[in-house]
């Protein structure tokens, strides 16, 4: 109970900046709609894959992902340099519990942006698929792995400096190595063989192999992302633990 009032009230932190919000669900849309547009204007005889919608709404809708680490980061980073977060350390609740309270949340968020795009993505010409409601659960575990990049950036610096790696800087890594901007296969090489260490490119193919139904190509994939969850939101624990002690000192 302590864990969802606690998500409660960070539910509407994150709600009470609509601009930042409607950015995070509508920009995905944005790039989809340009994705398109771009398809519609190639010839016939120059088209390729690269632009198809069955390839561009899993890739946008992984990428919308990315600004949950943002607003994580930013609500943790805030909390921490006032005086609620030093009050609420009185209650009887854990480090675990308080990065839960930040999770919950944004992973309805996460649930609700993807079917956005997913939806967006039908009317534009992607298939109707039965198996898009489990693309939208693999958004989760991605989703999870942003909020755990934030949480750790908030557990260790200022809200300007969070706003600083978790927005711009996160975003164009993301973006370039997930493969969504241009396939790495085009780019090849060193560039390739670091986006296949990463987790962002593994996100994307998760999303792309449970998208067409092929959940046993999802598994590999989405291990990596899953090793990724665990590093971060061990770290942000570890360090939200040291901060709370040191707080309560």
């Amino acid at each position: 109970m302590r864990i969802l009032l606690f998500a409660r009230r960070n539910t509407k932190e994150i709600l009470r900046d609509p601009i930042n919000l409607l950015f995070a669900l509508g920009f995905p849309l944005i790039l989809l709609f340009l994705f398109s547009v771009i398809n519609s204007a190639i010839p016939a005889e120059a088209k390729n894959d690269m632009f198809i919608i069955t390839k561009t709404a899993p890739g946008m809708a992984t990428f919308g992902t990315v600004f949950f680490a943002l607003f994580s980061g930013v609500l943790l980073a805030k909390d921490r340099t006032s005086s609620f977060l030093m009050r609420l350390f009185a209650a009887p609740m854990t480090s675990m519990d308080y990065i839960i309270g930040y999770t919950l949340p944004i992973l309805a968020m996460a649930a609700i942006q993807s079917i956005i795009t997913f939806s967006a993505a039908v009317l534009l010409g992607l298939p109707l698929s039965v198996y898009m409601p489990g693309a939208v659960l693999i958004m989760l575990p991605i989703a999870v792995l942003y909020v755990g990049v934030g949480l750790l950036c908030g557990s260790l610096l200022n809200e300007k400096a969070v706003s600083g790696i978790c927005g711009a800087l996160l975003t164009n890594i993301a973006g370039w190595f997930s493969g969504i901007w241009i396939p790495l296969d085009l780019i090849g090489g060193g560039f390739k063989k670091a986006a296949e260490v990463l987790p962002f490119y593994h996100g994307v193919e998760a999303t792309k192999q449970a998208l067409a139904g092929d959940f046993a190509g999802t598994i590999p994939h989405l291990a990596v992302v899953l090793g990724y969850v665990v590093v971060f939101y061990g770290l942000a624990i570890i360090i939200f633990r040291r901060k709370m002690r040191g707080d309560k000192a």
